[in-house]
């Protein structure tokens, strides 16, 4: 996607859930360019069921809500594994834009037909816009960066996505924490009654700082790139630098921003130098409260 008016092609999960349901609501609300395709499609696991006629019907039902807001449309049902049916077919046409509606936030999380979504984000190539329920209409936009190739190209795709002209887009940068300080490493040691303290080395405390004034230089100066770039939009943006665990910032931010959106790389550069890992990610699709869109090289 790499012109805003170019027309997209979108890939719509259906399974006749309210979580579904939502999820086209969303699809609806989108500024999309004039003719964009939406494919509607629901997934038979289990052949010669009463189902088969529940999402017939819920496909029906989605392409009229499609149709009214004037957008073009097809429906189609697939057999097989839902997650393996939804993937073959997105390599097979090459959608802009898979999108999945998901359950809303539980102890342990089900996404559509049983983590069928955790599933598409996992092995998909194409990006992923997991929905939740309530429906919201996206207002407030979070975009993540760690600095990756994979996370620049998540933030270059938001910079296309079909979002409403008064969109506000708050941009993140955390810097993690600096590695465990190993004390068996030092062998110098001091006695207080029956405990042996290790102290930190007064050099080990100076790269500890030279470490975290790098880190958050690093940071500083990728938000400030991006920030210019979503400003040239004409978007409303402002960014931050947050310390420490990753997906914990990401998700405590959110939550104080009332955002609508996270928007993601689902891998950054390596466990040492880049913290959007498959790990993070996943962390964001379970436990955000809001809609979560990731995207993969």
């Amino acid at each position: 996607m790499s012109d805003k008016s170019k027309p997209l092609t979108i890939l719509l999960a259906v399974d006749g859930s309210e979580h579904a349901r939502v999820a086209t609501e969303l699809v609806c609300s989108l500024p999309l360019p004039n003719g964009s395709h939406v494919t509607a499609l629901a997934i038979l696991d289990t052949p010669h069921t009463p189902r088969r006629q529940l999402l017939l019907a819920a496909l029906t039902q989605t392409q009229e809500q499609l149709n009214k807001y004037g957008l073009t449309s097809e429906i189609g049902m697939l057999h097989g594994h839902p997650a393996e049916a939804l993937t073959s077919f997105a390599d097979e046409h090459q959608p802009d834009l898979i999108v999945l509606g998901a359950k809303g936030l539980r102890a342990t999380l089900g996404i559509l037909l049983g983590g069928v979504a955790q599933q598409v984000i996992e092995y998909a190539k194409w990006p992923v816009l997991i929905v939740r329920p309530p429906f919201m209409p996206i207002k407030r936009v979070l975009g993540v960066t760690d600095g990756s190739t994979f996370s620049q190209q998540a933030l270059r795709f938001l910079q296309q996505f079909p979002l409403p002209a008064d969109t506000d887009i708050y941009l993140a940068y955390v810097v993690p924490p600096m590695p465990d300080y190993q004390a068996g490493s030092f062998s110098h040691t001091i006695l207080s009654g029956s405990d042996a303290l290790h102290p930190i080395p007064i050099e080990l405390l100076e790269e500890v700082e030279n470490w975290q004034n790098e880190a958050e230089e690093t940071g500083k100066n990728i938000l400030a790139e991006s920030q210019e770039t979503f400003s040239k939009l004409k978007f409303k943006v402002s960014s931050k630098l947050l310390h420490g665990d990753a997906a914990t910032e990401i998700l405590n931010y959110s939550k104080e921003l009332k955002i609508d959106m996270i928007v993601a790389g689902s891998r950054g550069l390596s466990p040492v130098k880049g913290w959007l890992l498959g790990s993070v990610s996943h962390k964001l699709v379970h436990y955000a409260d809001c809609s979560v869109l990731i995207v993969r090289a």
